[in-house]
């Protein structure tokens, strides 16, 4: 009999000393189950973000050079005072630079004179290729532009009204900065007017300035050769 309690009373004693041990595994894994579930909530939340990120990157932006009712810009078509290099890779003897002439002429040799204003680069290279064929046994042609000037007129209400010669598209603020700006107090910014005359049709296109100098959300407008732009007077 004290033999089998003796046994009785270590089977009794086994499970009260690792009773402990026990409870700790326990808590254990449900706080490991607790950490797993946050973890997994985490990672949800954090792709769910990196999604949203993703997207708004790969949103499409308005045309920085645009505007509402503008048409697109196209390529550059030359004026006069451009200087322009005309390169015959078949007879390099035969390149020449040439300054775009008042009457749109340039001299080019074996040909003579030759239209360029109004034209492309690409078109225009198209006409001498057309030209030298008869000329050239290779007839390939390269029309390069050295430096461009484009002309462009700023009226009304700024410091100093009048042709300006750009040597790049600008936008219609920067003309009127190139004008020497705004006349303070007197220039009605929020009612610009750019006059464009193309293929004997005039339109009108209306501009806010004022929102782009007060960092408002505004898309800027880019101008063509020989643009008018008019900045009136605030009426009060």
């Amino acid at each position: 009999m004290p033999k089998n309690m003796g046994v009785l009373l270590l089977s009794d004693w086994i499970p009260t000393m690792f009773a402990p041990l026990t409870a700790i595994s326990r808590l254990f894994a449900r706080k490991t189950t607790g950490f797993s579930s946050l973890l997994c909530f985490v990672i949800l939340v954090l792709s769910g973000c990196e999604s949203t990120s993703t997207q708004s990157s790969t949103s499409s932006y308005p045309t920085p050079m645009g505007d509402v009712g503008a048409p697109p810009v196209e390529n550059l078509t030359l004026s006069e005072g451009d200087v322009i290099l005309v390169s015959f890779p078949g007879a390099p003897d035969l390149n020449i630079t040439q300054t775009i002439r008042r009457d749109g002429m340039i001299d080019l040799p074996l040909i003579d004179e030759v239209s360029a204003v109004g034209k492309t680069p690409d078109e225009l290279e198209a006409l001498l290729v057309q030209l030298y064929e008869p000329q050239l046994v290779n007839s390939e042609v390269q029309v390069t532009v050295v430096s461009s000037s484009i002309p462009m007129f700023v009226s009304g209400s700024v410091a100093q009204p009048g042709k300006i010669l750009v040597s790049r598209r600008i936008t219609a603020l920067e003309a009127i900065m190139e004008a020497g700006g705004p006349i303070m107090g007197r220039s009605d910014l929020k009612n610009v007017t750019v006059i464009r005359e193309e293929n004997g049709v005039r339109s009108n296109f209306k501009l806010n300035i004022k929102d782009i100098l007060d960092g408002k959300p505004a898309e800027s407008f880019i101008l063509k050769a020989s643009d008018i732009v008019y900045v009136p007077e605030l009426k009060f």
